[in-house]
């Protein structure tokens, strides 16, 4: 009878605890997050690698590449020693940028943000594209720092492959 006991007074304790949750976003903390998720595509899009730059934390980089499961198969047939997870820089993506020899894009769906006003998530599905034809897609997550400058992006992971 005694763990029947243990395991009522636990209910009990759990139903009447306060329920907590997170407060709403401040609508101006997500418009401005979704102002540099645009910026983001924009720069992009003109090859500008300075503007892209400017969107991160300067001295603070985290940016690493996960392939799926079929993505890795493959890399490992061509390559025995390719890697699931590759890590680059916010500058190595601004500097491809920059000098892509065609168009390049990329698209965001299904885009959703959390905030508390002092950090922030971002993620969504993405298709990137070089000359119109899409290269690699997945899906791309940003955690977000609010700085003195404003929303800067200080870590961000994506997948290839879906």
């Amino acid at each position: 009878m005694r763990p029947i006991r243990s395991l009522m007074l636990c209910c009990a304790l759990c139903l009447s605890a306060p329920a907590f949750s997170a407060a709403p976003a401040a609508p101006g903390d997500v418009a401005a997050i979704q102002d540099v998720v645009r910026q983001f595509q924009a720069a992009i899009i003109a090859k500008d690698g300075k503007t892209l730059g400017s969107l991160f934390l300067a001295d603070h980089n985290s940016w690493l590449t996960v392939l799926d499961e079929a993505e890795y198969a493959k890399a490992k047939a061509r390559n025995p020693k390719a890697a699931k997870v590759n890590s680059s820089t916010w500058k190595e993506f601004a500097d491809f940028v920059s000098t892509a020899n065609v168009p390049v894009e990329e698209k965001f769906h299904n885009v959703r943000i959390e905030t508390n006003g002092a950090v922030a998530s971002v993620y969504f599905d993405f298709d990137f594209l070089a000359d119109g034809k899409v290269t690699n897609r997945g899906s791309e997550a940003w955690q977000m720092v609010r700085h003195e400058q404003g929303w800067k992006i200080v870590a961000m992971v994506y997948s290839i492959g879906r």
